[in-house]
C-alpha cells in the first residue's frame, strides 16, 4: 500500500493546499488517481459542510474566491459528478496533473505511487461542476 499527498498548485508553481491520504494501491490509474482525490475532498466537505469549499472543482452555484469557492447556503455535494466534471476538465486541459516531476498526458497511464508519491493538480482555468 502506498501513502500519497495530493497537492494544488498554481500556475505559477505556488501550493495552495494539500492533503494525504495512506493506504491506497501503489499502482493505479490516472482516472482511478482523479476520481479518488475528488471523492475524498467532497467526503470531507460533506461531513461538515462549511461556507467554504475547497476543492479541484467549483459545486455548481458556489463563488470563486482566493483558493476556494464560497458555498452560499451549505449542502452536500454529489461527489461522482465532481468526478464526472474533474475528468472532462482533464481532457480539455482544465488542469494538469503531475506525478513527482512528469506530466500526466492520458487518464488510462498507470502510476506507481510507490516511485512518486506526490500528486499535483495544476489548475489553469476555473473548475465548474455539481
Amino acid at each position: 500500500m502506498a501513502t500519497v499527498t495530493f497537492r494544488d498548485e498554481s500556475a505559477t508553481g505556488k501550493p495552495l493546499d494539500e492533503f494525504t491520504l495512506p493506504d491506497l494501491p501503489e499502482r493505479i490509474s490516472a482516472r482511478e488517481l482523479v476520481r479518488l482525490r475528488v471523492r475524498e475532498e467532497v467526503a470531507r466537505y460533506n461531513a461538515v459542510p462549511t461556507a467554504r469549499f475547497r476543492g479541484l472543482v467549483r459545486p455548481v452555484g458556489a463563488e470563486v474566491e482566493l483558493n476556494g469557492y464560497r458555498m452560499g447556503a451549505t449542502r452536500s455535494i454529489d461527489w461522482e459528478r465532481q468526478a464526472d466534471i474533474a475528468e472532462r476538465a482533464f481532457q480539455s486541459n482544465g488542469f494538469l496533473l503531475l506525478v513527482g516531476d512528469r506530466q500526466v498526458d492520458d487518464l488510462a497511464e498507470l502510476i506507481d505511487l510507490t516511485v512518486d508519491p506526490v500528486v499535483s493538480f495544476v489548475k489553469l482555468v476555473p473548475l465548474v461542476g455539481g
